[in-house]
C-alpha cells in the first residue's frame, strides 16, 4: 500500500487515510494539528493518540524529518540550517528575525524549492553546483516545520510569520509542489501562514508569473531583476536567453492587471554596474510598472570576480532611482558573518570545510 508523507499531506488527505483505516475522522484532526501545527518530528511526540491507533497510522503514513548537519547563528540574530534529506542531498534554509517598534515581530524563513538550481546565475553560489532534483511538498514545508521544532526548544511559542521562496533552487521550476505547499503553510489548523506573507521570487519563468497570477493572487512576487538590458541581463542570469527582458516585462504588467498587487524588483549591484547610467536606464524600463525596486549588494562568492559597490555607490545609485520615481530601498543585510546568502554553507560542507552543529 502507499506510504504517504506526514508533511505533505493536508487534512483532507489524512481523513481519507483515517477513513480507510477505520479510524474517526477526528483523528485525522489531531494528527493534522501535531505536524503542522505543533511541528513534531516523530511518532513519539504525540500525546493524545492511543499508541494502537499510532501503530495503524504508522502503517501509511510516516515522517521523513531530515538530519541537521549544521547550524550557523550571525551576531545579529539570524540562523542559518544545512538539513541532509532521506537520499543524503543537502538543502539550505535561513531564519531572519525582525524586530518592530509598532507591530508585531516578523520571523522570515527563505525556504529552498529545489536541490541545487538549473538557472546558473552568475553571482549565485547554488548555480555552480548545477541542478540535482525537485523538493517534495513534505520538504519545502519541512524546512520551516523544523526551524519553528528547534526554536521551540529555546521559545515555547515562536511562530514563523512570513515564508520567501528565495533559497536553493527556481521556484517557478517547480511550480506544483511550491502552490501545494504554500496551501499546506496556510492551513489555519497548521502554521498559519498568511497568503500575504509569502513570497516567490524567480529568475524570470514568463508563463508561470502569468499562471501564478491566475492560480494565487494572493502571494507576493519578486523578480531577479538585476540589470536593465538583455546583454547584461543574459550574463548574469541566463533565464533571459530564453525569456528576454521584453517578454518578462510585459509578463509582470499583467501579473500586476491581473493582481492588481506591486512587484518587487530585485536588484544585485556589483561595484561594475552600481553606476548612474544604470540607474538611470532601470528607472526608464520600470517607469510604468506596479513595482518597487529592492537593492541588494552582491555577495562575495568564491569562484567569482564579483565585487560588491561601497555604500556611498549604493546610496547614489538608489537616490537616482527615486529621482526618476521609483520606488526604492536598500535591503538590510543580514547574516553576512555566517554565509547566509543562498548555497554558500552547501557548497563549503561539499568542499569539506566542515564545522560542528552550533548549540540548539
Amino acid at each position: 500500500m502507499e506510504m504517504y508523507d506526514l508533511r505533505s499531506c493536508t487534512e483532507e488527505t489524512l481523513q481519507t487515510v483515517c477513513g480507510e483505516l477505520g479510524l474517526k475522522r477526528f483523528r485525522a484532526a489531531q494528527l493534522f494539528q501535531w505536524v503542522q501545527q505543533k511541528a513534531v518530528r516523530s511518532w513519539d511526540e504525540i500525546k493524545n493518540i492511543s499508541t494502537k491507533d499510532l501503530t495503524l497510522l504508522s502503517s501509511r503514513l510516516n515522517f521523513y524529518p531530515p538530519e541537521l548537519v549544521t547550524e550557523r547563528r550571525s551576531i545579529d540574530g539570524t540562523r542559518k540550517y544545512l538539513f541532509r534529506l532521506q537520499d543524503g542531498e543537502m538543502i539550505e534554509c535561513v531564519l531572519m528575525d525582525y524586530a518592530r517598534e509598532l507591530t508585531r515581530d516578523r520571523h522570515t524563513v527563505c525556504v529552498s524549492t529545489q536541490v541545487g538550481c538549473a538557472v546558473g546565475c552568475a553571482f549565485c553560489a547554488t548555480g555552480m553546483e548545477g541542478f540535482r532534483r525537485d523538493l517534495t511538498i513534505g520538504e519545502i514545508v519541512g524546512q520551516v516545520l523544523d526551524v519553528t521544532h528547534f526554536i521551540r526548544q529555546e521559545d515555547q511559542d515562536f511562530q514563523v510569520t512570513n515564508v520567501v521562496f528565495m533559497g536553493m533552487g527556481e521556484p517557478l521550476l517547480n511550480y506544483e509542489q511550491v502552490l501545494s505547499a504554500i496551501m499546506l503553510m496556510n492551513q489555519e489548523r497548521g502554521l498559519n501562514i498568511g497568503m500575504r506573507r509569502m513570497t516567490i521570487s524567480t529568475s524570470g519563468v514568463v508563463p508561470r508569473i502569468i499562471q501564478l497570477a491566475k492560480d494565487n493572487p494572493q502571494v507576493g512576487l519578486a523578480i531577479s531583476l538585476h540589470a536593465s538590458n538583455d546583454l547584461a541581463r543574459s550574463r548574469l542570469v541566463p533565464m533571459n536567453r530564453r525569456y528576454p527582458l521584453a517578454q518578462l516585462m510585459e509578463a509582470c504588467q499583467e501579473y500586476a492587471k491581473i493582481t492588481r498587487r506591486r512587484i518587487t524588483f530585485e536588484v544585485a549591484l556589483t561595484d561594475d554596474n552600481a553606476n548612474l547610467g544604470e540607474a538611470e536606464a532601470l528607472a526608464r524600463l520600470l517607469k510604468d510598472h506596479l513595482g518597487h525596486v529592492n537593492l541588494i549588494p552582491v555577495n562575495p562568492v568564491a569562484g567569482t570576480d564579483l565585487k560588491r559597490p561601497n555604500l556611498e555607490k549604493l546610496k547614489k545609485f538608489a537616490h537616482h532611482l527615486e529621482v526618476g520615481g521609483i520606488s526604492v530601498s536598500l535591503r538590510e543585510e543580514r547574516g553576512a558573518d555566517i554565509n547566509a546568502a543562498c548555497g554558500q554553507l552547501r557548497r563549503q560542507w561539499r568542499e569539506g570545510n566542515h564545522e560542528p552543529i552550533d548549540s540548539i
